[in-house]
């Protein structure tokens, strides 16, 4: 059952006049035509929320670490938990100075003032209007009329198509509501991930930058021994294109951490040429995180979010489209004054009254209004279709980000020991060398491999930061429906 409002009309239609002797007949129509406004149904289904399946638990939560009561939820400030006060601080002027998120507050506000029309045409509207004409003819003199006078009109909502509108409007708003969210959380998510790759370039670079030094250390000797005669070309040749790798490769991450600091300018809303981020050693934290039930996604994700409100309005707008079968009523009524002389125009016999009532509704359309019922129908079962999608995707997305997290835990201490390793084959190689054991191919071949397994370490940690992000936006974030989304199911 629709909670009763009032509708505000515009009535397009004369009033009908009425005399004051026949005006306490009106009062039982009046009562009568309110009672049954009041008791009246809204036409169409009410809203239950179809059943999304859900499992119990997570396939791929085997292994994780159990948060403590304490920690139960992902707070709003997620990134909290990496402990980077330059990040987060970045992260808090997405809110504000995101321009793609400003586009969705802007929608939503705007869904806001649909619905507040829509409940505002719930009730009577009351118009006022002054005018003083001059007539006359050919055989007759002219003269002035006088005329001041109120209207007002209402459209008593007895089948509930306003109500389904109030209510088709507000799950719109919420929808939008939600996507806001879901636009901010998204903006976060991309930039946190940005940001952990910058910071991962950073170490790529020291990397270089570190081994270009060391190749140039070894050029020298190189060249010394070649000067003298006790080394090959080769073997020149070998060292300097290993330095000049070296310093190909700094190049071209500098490059790949300069358009990522471009784009987290953008995600805050600020020209790329009028931000940067200064160079620092990588130091990070993993947050634990708690994953909860399968089921809290229902609540924890805007996008679900939003797709149930989309649901909810389209359930709402089979009503209205249901409500066209039935006549629409208008009650109006006006009065004033109206006299040829402006000094007199306020008196009684001056005044004029008048009451009307109206029922209008379609006769024939040859079908137009069953379509539109169908049309309804129709996207009704489309949004449901998608809000179960949704679901699905957005425990695909858990699933996913949870088996990749663990095995990349696992990844990166095994690449640490694989990269120990590797370095120290590098001195051990570079050390027999000097002393004549071996060539310099073979201390070329080891250094490499020290360098590609440094570069994997550093990769997998990057693995490791961006995909922590990505499972905690899978998560929804800190974002919870607000309680008037709860309470709407």
């Amino acid at each position: 059952m629709a909670v009763q409002r009032l509708i505000m009309f515009e009535p397009k239609v004369p009033r009908l006049m009425m005399k004051p002797n026949i005006k306490p007949t009106l009062r039982p129509v009046c009562l009568a035509l309110m009672s049954l406004v009041l008791s009246a149904c809204a036409v169409g289904p009410d809203y239950q929320r179809p059943v999304a399946e859900v499992s119990s638990h997570y396939k791929q939560m085997a292994g994780w670490k159990t948060a403590a009561p304490d920690d139960a939820k992902i707070q709003e400030t997620w990134w909290q938990g990496y402990a980077d006060p330059e990040l987060s601080a970045l992260l808090e002027q997405v809110r504000v100075s995101n321009q793609n998120v400003a586009e969705y507050q802007a929608a939503y506000q705007k869904a806001l003032a649909l619905v507040q029309g829509a409940d505002a045409a719930m009730y009577p509207t009351l118009t006022g209007s002054a005018s003083s004409d001059r007539n006359g003819g050919n055989s007759t003199s002219s003269g002035r009329t006088h005329t001041a006078k109120v209207s007002a009109s209402w459209e008593p909502d007895v089948w509930g198509k306003l109500r389904r509108t109030v209510e088709e409007d507000t799950a719109s708003a919420e929808a939008s509501q939600a996507q806001l969210a879901s636009a901010t959380l998204s903006a976060q998510s991309t930039l946190a991930q940005d940001y952990f790759q910058l910071r991962v370039m950073d170490e790529q670079i020291r990397l270089y930058n570190q081994t270009v030094d060391a190749y140039a250390r070894y050029l020298k000797i190189i060249q010394k021994q070649y000067d003298l005669g006790s080394t090959s070309r080769a073997t020149l040749a070998i060292a300097q294109t290993q330095l000049e790798t070296a310093r190909a490769s700094v190049l071209d991450v500098q490059w790949q951490r300069a358009q990522m600091e471009h784009a987290i300018a953008v995600l805050i809303g600020k020209p790329p040429a009028d931000f940067s981020i200064a160079v620092r050693p990588l130091s990070y934290t993993l947050p634990e995180i708690p994953v909860g039930l399968p089921s809290q996604l229902l609540e924890r994700r805007p996008d679900v979010a939003y797709a149930e409100r989309n649901m909810a309005a389209a359930n709402a707008a089979i009503g209205v489209a249901k409500a066209a079968y039935f006549p629409d009523l208008t009650l109006s009524g006006s009065g004033g004054y109206t006299s040829s002389s402006i000094r007199n125009l306020l008196s009684v016999p001056n005044r004029f009254w008048s009451l009307g009532a109206e029922m209008s509704g379609t006769l024939l359309d040859f079908g137009a209004t069953s379509a539109k019922l169908r049309q309804a129908q129709a996207s009704y079962d489309g949004q449901v279709a998608t809000y179960r999608q949704t679901v699905l995707s957005g425990l695909q997305e858990v699933e996913d980000y949870l088996v990749k997290l663990h095995t990349l835990e696992a990844e990166v201490k095994v690449q640490k020991r694989a990269t120990i390793a590797a370095q120290e084959s590098a001195r051990q190689t570079f050390n027999q060398y000097q002393v004549g054991k071996i060539n310099y191919l073979d201390v070329a071949t080891t250094q490499a491999t020290s360098l590609s397994q440094q570069q994997s370490q550093l990769t997998l940690i990057s693995s490791q930061l961006v995909t922590s992000v990505q499972l905690i936006a899978a998560l929804g974030g800190g974002w919870n429906a607000p309680t008037q989304m709860k309470q709407s199911d």
